[in-house]
């Protein structure tokens, strides 16, 4: 989109809130394009901009970082397997396998969780897709809905600290362990958590 598009081509009567909308628009058009061409660490607010055709200062202006514009412009669906399909035995396996499937092939995750730890907007995502997409499979398989947010909070600190150590920070023992290793190791933790009479 042109900057004289972005200014109001159509005339005089647009309003600057209108305005204002379509330059966020075409930032985050611009963003999602280009990060999914990119990647997260070579894309950069000056190259955004130019998509947009406008100039990097109004992307400051509005998004601050580009941890701030990425958490804005991205949007994760975790795709949660349907617990309530599999023996209950078996849902923290079930969670811990798909986890580490989308950590491991997807980079916007990693991507987001570093702005999340760094920027409030990416925070803010981070909380979104917990209340949205991982609390409701605890309400689903927990013996006590009404400790259905304590109990997802603990599943969502196994599995963010465990990407935190091993995609983010990279410790290296965390990085060097085998895929059914961290299974092992975590899937009672989060079958606890989930399935556990409260303590």
């Amino acid at each position: 989109m042109s900057s004289t598009a972005l200014r109001g081509g159509t005339g005089d009567d647009e309003s600057p809130v209108r305005r204002s909308d379509t330059t966020r628009a075409a930032i985050l058009a611009a963003a999602r394009e280009r990060f999914a061409r990119d990647g997260y660490e070579r894309a950069t607010i000056r190259a955004v901009a130019r998509d947009a055709g406008i100039d990097p200062s109004m992307v400051m202006r509005y998004y601050g970082t580009k941890e701030g514009l990425f958490a804005a412009a991205v949007t994760v669906d975790l795709a949660l397997p349907d617990l309530t399909e599999r023996p209950r035995e078996e849902v923290g396996r079930a969670l811990v396998t798909h986890f580490l499937a989308l950590w491991e092939e997807n980079e916007v995750l990693t991507a987001l969780l570093r702005a999340g730890v760094t920027n409030q907007a990416g925070a803010e995502r981070m909380q979104d897709i917990f209340r949205d997409q991982l609390l409701p499979v605890a309400r689903r398989v927990c013996p006590d809905p009404e400790q259905a947010p304590a109990r997802a909070a603990l599943v969502a600190s196994q599995v963010l600290g465990l990407a935190l150590t091993r995609y983010v920070l990279r410790f290296p023992p965390t990085v060097t362990l085998r895929r059914e290793e961290v299974v092992a190791w975590l899937a009672p933790t989060l079958q606890r958590y989930l399935t556990a009479p409260s303590p």
